[in-house]
């Protein structure tokens, strides 16, 4: 036996979801910094060191919040690291599954690194000793302990992914990051809350948007503004964890604030599953088909009206490249289009003199790649528009009575009091079926009726208790949409009542209003407004 000291490495670890890291205070009050587990393991490796009269503790190793489903972990790696410059030759773990659970890269490591690097590996918990160990051991004992850790990892995995989905499907945040503009509240974590301060940010890059700035603009205007970037204020708050961030800050670019105008999120919508791991072993995650995406609408508050959204949608689809010099598109910029071959018109300015004229031309005929030219004279254009809006507006507001009776609606009691009713009395009926299976039991003990007549019975009376609770759900989800089109429908009535305030149509309430203007040889224009049919004009 060789008598000189083993230079020993405490391997210690622990998986996050078993950590109690920072949620439990200690005797004297203070976060703890390392959980339990990790305490215990470090106990039980320094008393067997202390009695071993050819060893000392060289360095401690602790992977605290890792899986051990893979050997990706830092202090695991500093370890190697100290073993090949032949700082350590003996390696101490509690058990075998503190080491990992990868079943074919634990075996790697004990049966063939370790042995070529001359290092001795002790388990305690599993009485393995490498240097004691004989070659049952070593060749059957071992792999088999290490298969069963492997096992019990991935079916951990399995359980704790089915458990994702269904919270997912359930309309709970399982994000361990909250979008910019939302907070978890602090009594669910699993819910989502506005951030008022973030919240009013958000609405101001939708409302900048819709006046034709462009995201590099919006980008910009937020950075000059001195608006901390959503990374920025996550810190600022302190509820932000990332790893390698490098020096300065993080400021406002162009693909945050396009991943802020296409969220869904701020729409009161929950949209998770878009990527998964490739499996439990890797932390490399892949895309998922857009199909295979879990949406659940209307979980939480709604920061941005689907309106909105979708009008800013609509113009992204026709974002062009914009000249450095300019913050805004032209006025017509993403709503203005050719007729015929469908693709945008482009803005030219002709000078002569002292005088400016400003027109549009079709792109396609610009290219010269056929079509024709399509002008059209801003001046004359806006005036059109804002002739024909005005038209539209009023057409839309004849009957103020329907304006006025949905405010007074809003105003007098609930006008869905009947479908309360309905669903107190579905309520009352399925709990008279629940007390009639309760009493079938009676029934059953005193001889009243049969096991089959009680099996039939009891089955029938449940049957229609569910159909009865599906009944009164149904009534209650069609109670919530017709309140959230109630107030949509106001909302939209207010906009456009809004118009008759303007002497002139502004970029915001044009793109609130139009979703697309066609532009046809002879002057004939098509608008297409959001919220109603095609209206034709000539100029």
């Amino acid at each position: 036996m060789n008598h000189v000291p083993f230079l020993a490495a405490m391997y210690l670890r622990l998986s996050r979801d078993d950590s109690d890291v920072g949620n439990v205070m200690d005797r004297n009050g203070t976060i703890k910094l390392e959980s339990n587990s990790i305490g215990n393991q470090r106990e039980l490796i320094q008393d067997y060191i202390q009695q071993q009269q050819d060893m000392e503790l060289y360095d401690v190793y602790i992977d605290d919040g890792f899986s051990g489903s893979n050997f990706d972990r830092p202090e695991f790696k500093r370890m190697i690291n100290d073993i090949k410059a032949r700082k350590v030759n003996c390696v101490i773990v509690k058990d075998l599954s503190r080491f990992g659970r990868d079943y074919i890269e634990a075996g790697k490591y004990i049966q063939k690194i370790f042995p070529a690097l001359s290092v001795r590996f002790i388990a305690l918990t599993d009485c393995y000793d490498s240097f004691s160990a004989d070659m049952q051991e070593s060749n059957f004992i071992l792999p088999m302990k290490n298969f069963i850790n492997d096992s019990y990892c991935r079916d951990i995995s399995i359980k704790v992914k089915s458990q994702f989905e269904v919270k997912r499907k359930n309309g709970e945040c399982i994000a361990p990051f909250t979008a910019y503009g939302y907070k978890k509240d602090d009594m669910n974590k699993h819910h989502l809350v506005v951030d008022a301060y973030a919240a009013e940010n958000v609405k101001k890059i939708f409302e900048w948007k819709q006046e034709g700035m462009a995201i590099s603009a919006i980008a910009k205007k937020l950075n000059n503004l001195g608006i901390l970037s959503p990374k920025e204020y996550k810190k600022l708050k302190g509820n932000y964890r990332g790893g390698f961030s490098g020096s300065g800050t993080s400021a406002w670019s162009s693909t945050t604030v396009k991943r802020i105008l296409t969220n869904e999120i701020y729409m009161g919508h929950l949209v998770q599953g878009k990527t998964e791991k490739i499996n439990y072993k890797i932390k490399k995650t892949v895309e998922k088909p857009k199909a295979e995406w879990i949406k659940v609408e209307n979980t939480h508050e709604r920061i941005i009206s689907a309106d909105t959204f979708y009008i800013v949608q609509n113009l992204l689809k026709s974002d062009s490249r914009i000249s450095p010099k300019m913050d805004k598109y032209s006025f017509f910029t993403g709503i203005l289009f050719c007729g015929d071959c469908r693709e945008q018109m482009i803005r030219r300015i002709n000078r002569y003199k002292d005088k400016e004229k400003v027109y549009y031309i079709c792109s396609t005929k610009n290219r010269r790649e056929g079509c024709s030219r399509h002008s059209v004279e801003e001046k004359q254009l806006k005036y059109l528009v804002m002739e024909v809006v005005r038209r539209y507006v009023n057409t839309f507001l004849d009957e103020m009575t329907l304006f006025e009776t949905a405010k007074k609606i809003k105003a007098k009691k609930n006008p869905l009091d009947y479908y309360s009713k309905e669903i107190e009395i579905l309520k009352q009926e399925k709990n008279k079926y629940n007390m009639l299976c309760q009493s079938l039991h009676k029934d059953l003990t005193e001889g009243v009726i049969t096991k089959e007549e009680f099996i039939r019975l009891n089955e029938e009376f449940k049957r229609k208790a569910d159909e009865l609770e599906n009944a009164w759900k149904r009534q209650e989800s069609m109670i919530k949409e017709m309140f959230q089109k109630d107030i949509i429908y106001l909302e939209k009535l207010k906009s456009i009542q809004d118009v008759l305030e303007f002497k002139e149509i502004d970029r915001y309430m044009l793109s609130s209003l139009i979703k697309k203007i066609y532009v046809y040889e002879e002057k004939r224009i098509e608008i297409v407004f959001y919220f109603s049919d095609k209206c034709r004009t000539k100029l």
